[in-house]
């Protein structure tokens, strides 16, 4: 499969491939230190209701932020170390309940076939959307409902069927051990809460799945929904929408998330200067969440009476032309 990329100087993107330690360590370390202390002060507080925006704000480094270091580190672009790379990941995978080594190998296979229906296993909603399931991931519910599943279903000593399709047969092993050890801690966990009469434990592991998904769920949906699939250019499957900094700290600059497959090996900290280099050649992002929202929700509804609604972004005048797929797509363009 051939996907479109924008004409660009191969020296510039080898400058804007390279990874650096220290503004990753930086950014880990203002994670990290955040949620040390966002947790600290909420279990000091604890069960007062004071400690509850300080438990909002854990959550959501806890549930989102880790969204963001587990796809950043999963790239192994974050760090220039490798083995920095690696512990980030293994922390993130952790909190997310995600597998590092089936999420690795499933976002393998949804940057080579980006919302290609039966082939990427990432696709946030199928048409018609299921919006009763996208409201309830928001908490988190469906979810880690499926993740915990999965854990006890490798822990088993087994794979899902789709996984079989990606994950090697030299990896299954590790699949099967690092589930085994992860139910272990969670079970302590609750061990713990049910000896002390108190969620507090649960509080600081597990429950921040639930109570701080909201965030990357919200950017999670901005990416490809409503856009083109089973199409062979970026530009009409994957949106960049503009963001506040808090959520572009969250996110990791994620949000120029159409820079990111166009060039999935630079780093997030260089992203701001490739969207700058090619908007000559990409549509114009959307200027903030409340604004991509507001366009992709009619899509959504229109969606669950006519499947084909899709949203064709508009291309700079200057820009090379969609293929010739962006036809069968334009009769049900919104």
């Amino acid at each position: 499969m051939r996907w479109y990329r924008p004409a660009i100087d191969p020296a510039d993107v080898r400058t804007l491939m390279e990874k650096s330690d220290a503004i990753a360590l930086r950014d880990t370390a203002i994670w990290l230190g955040a949620m040390g202390l966002s947790v600290g002060i909420a279990i000091a507080l604890w069960p007062g209701w004071w400690s509850a925006p300080f438990w909002l704000i854990y959550g959501v480094l806890y549930g989102s932020a880790s969204d963001s270091r587990w796809h950043e580190c999963g790239h192994r672009t974050a760090f220039k170390t490798e083995w920095m790379n690696v512990a980030v990941y293994q922390i993130a995978c952790f909190m997310l309940m995600r597998n590092p080594v089936t999420w690795r190998a499933s976002h393998v296979r949804h940057h080579t076939d980006t919302v290609i229906v039966g082939r990427d296993p990432e696709i946030v909603a199928m048409r018609p959307p299921d919006l009763a399931r996208i409201v309830l991931n928001l908490f988190g519910l469906v979810d880690t409902y499926k993740l915990i599943k999965r854990m006890a279903l490798h822990a088993s000593g087994r794979l899902h069927p789709d996984e079989e399709t990606y994950v090697r047969a030299a990896d299954q092993s590790r699949v099967f051990r690092i589930a085994r050890i992860w139910a272990g801690i969670y079970m302590a966990v609750i061990g713990i809460s049910l000896w002390q009469g108190s969620i507090l434990p649960l509080m600081v592991i597990g429950l921040p799945r639930l109570y701080g998904a909201w965030h990357h769920v919200l950017t999670g949906l901005l990416q490809h929904l409503g856009l083109a699939e089973n199409v062979t250019d970026h530009r009409l499957n994957t949106r960049t929408v503009l963001m506040n900094p808090f959520s572009r700290f969250i996110y990791l600059n994620m949000n120029y998330h159409l820079e990111h497959h166009l060039f999935t090996m630079v780093p997030y900290y260089n992203l701001p200067k490739l969207h700058a280099l090619i908007r000559h050649d990409t549509p114009a992002p959307d200027p903030s969440i409340f604004a991509a929202f507001r366009r992709l929700v009619p899509v959504l509804l229109k969606q669950l009476r006519h499947e084909e609604a899709v949203i064709i972004p508009a291309l700079p005048t200057d820009a090379t032309p969609y293929g010739s797929e962006v036809e069968a797509l334009k009769p049900h363009a919104v």
